[in-house]
Order: C-alpha cells, then structure tokens, then sequence
C-alpha cells in the first residue's frame, strides 16, 4: 500500500501540466484524487488533455480518481466540489492550489498598460483569489478532522521578473497567503506551504518554446523538470509526519526533494536555481523571513 492509501485530495487545474502531473504522483501514493478544471472529456481544449484522460491515468497507477468540472471564476463551482468531497469521503487531507489561467498576452513583450485589463485580472482571480476560496473550504473540513494539508504552487517568479506584472503579484502574493494561513493553521494540525517550482515542460510550455521569442534560447533543459515531479515532493509532505515544523514557509521544491532523497520521475536530480533565480521570502513560523 502507498502512503497515501485512504487519504483524499484535491486538485485544480488538473486537466494537464503541473495539475495532473500532481495529481499522477498522489495516485502512485494510492490516494484518492478528485481532479477538477474545466476541460472534461478529450478533445474540449486546444491543447491535450482532460479530466477523463487524468482519472483514467490515476486509476491505472494506483489511486483512484474523481473527475469534477470547476470553473475558478465561479464561487458556487467552487464550493460545490468541497461539498461533494464532504460528503462522498467524509474528509480531505490535501488540497493542491495548482491552477492559475495564462492568457496570450500573459507572455507577450509588451507593458502592462497595452495589455487587456481583461486578461490580467482573470490571472489574479483564477490564480489568487480562487485559490484563497478552495482554501477556505479546504480548512472548514480539515480543522474540524485535526490535519491536512494546503500546498500553493509558487514560483521563483515571487521575486524575480517573469513575463507578466500580475503574474508575479500573483505569485508573491500565494507565498504570502500561506504564510498567514500557516500562522492561523498553528496547533489545528493543518499546514499551509506555499512551492517554488521552476520550469515545467507542461503542454503549454512546450507550446511557448516554439512560440515565445527568445524562451528556448534561454533554458538550459537541464533545469526543467516533469509535471509530476511537484507532485512527488507534494506526496512525501503529505505523509511527513513532522509536516508541521514546515507550515507557513515557502519552499524550492529541489531543494525538498534533495531533503527528503527524491528525483524526477527519469530519475534526474533537479537542480535548486536559488542563486540565480532569487530565494524564498518567507520560512517556517509566523514571523521570520529572509532577504532575497
């Protein structure tokens, strides 16, 4: 049995990329996943992948999965997939705040007053404030049951330019989130973390490569790592049993994965850019912090 046999997550943005990667990982852990976006069956997006196709890899490696259309910009959406999670599973040990909407213009070379207030605001509130609202339904279940775990994915983007200025508020503001949850989460038995992962060869960022000037001559590939692999940090911290000792911190997820022996699914070592990317701002408590 995995280590996360009997536990329940919940993912968003578990269609592809980083979402379903997590997703998988959980799954080789043996927990049940209920994988929510909005693309449901094959086919629904121009890129690949769907809720169908993630539950049916999720099944086959071991979990079990439970497919759940969201819309991040609909509050009832939102607050209908924790309902369904109470009451089909009478708890849930992890939520993954995954999901975030990456418009077009989101990686254009423009400024931000010549792009639509449209599309940066859709970043903030798929990104943000969505995230802030699955939490809050997350920890109305946790609390009560004594554990669990709420992870948001960051990035080195939280203090180093990145494309987009709402993309990297939205970012810092994820690692500011969980350390202020942290902080309130403090003897509930529930940890907040907020993640840095670098780059991911998800669909779309295979897609930038070739679209996106300048973007493939300034990646180093030995850098990049598999969707999976947040997952598979994301899974040894759920069954960490010390997991409190790291709430409220915002964490490299190299650098967990060398801490706790673990490599991408290829096996490869996936390095920490910390030194040219820029450092976590926020550590485990409720005060301390670190200058970049």
């Amino acid at each position: 049995m995995g280590t996360l046999a009997g536990r329940v997550a919940v993912v968003t943005g578990a269609s592809r990329g980083i979402g379903k990667g997590v997703a998988c990982a959980l799954a080789d852990e043996g927990a049940t996943v209920y994988v929510t976006g909005r693309t449901v069956g094959a086919g629904g997006h121009v890129l690949p992948g769907s809720l169908e196709e993630t539950v049916a890899e999720v099944n086959a490696r071991g979990g079990r999965g439970v497919a759940v259309a969201m819309d991040l910009l609909d509050d009832a959406q939102i607050a209908a997939v924790f309902e369904q999670v109470r009451r089909e599973e009478g708890r849930l040990d992890v939520l993954v705040n995954n999901a975030m909407a990456i418009p077009d213009s989101m990686t254009q070379r423009t400024g931000f007053w010549e792009k639509p207030l449209a599309d940066e605001w859709q970043i903030w509130h798929t990104g943000m404030r969505a995230a802030f609202i699955a939490a809050w339904h997350a920890a109305r279940i946790m609390v009560p049951q004594g554990s669990g775990l709420i992870a948001g994915l960051s990035g080195y983007v939280g203090v180093t330019y990145t494309y987009d200025v709402v993309f990297g508020t939205t970012k810092t503001a994820m690692d500011r989130m969980m350390r202020d949850m942290g902080h309130e989460l403090r003897g509930t038995g529930v940890s907040a973390v907020s993640l840095w992962q670098g780059f991911t060869y998800t669909e779309r960022a295979m897609e930038n490569l070739k679209t996106v000037p300048g973007m493939a001559s300034q990646l180093n590939s030995a850098v990049g790592s598999s969707p999976e692999f947040p997952g598979r940090v994301i899974a040894v911290l759920a069954a960490d049993t010390q997991l409190a000792a790291k709430s409220g911190g915002t964490f490299v997820n190299a650098e967990l994965a060398a801490e706790y022996g673990l490599t991408d699914r290829d096996g490869r070592t996936i390095p920490s850019l910390r030194e040219s990317r820029g450092a976590p701002l926020w550590e485990p408590g409720s005060t301390t912090w670190r200058m970049p």
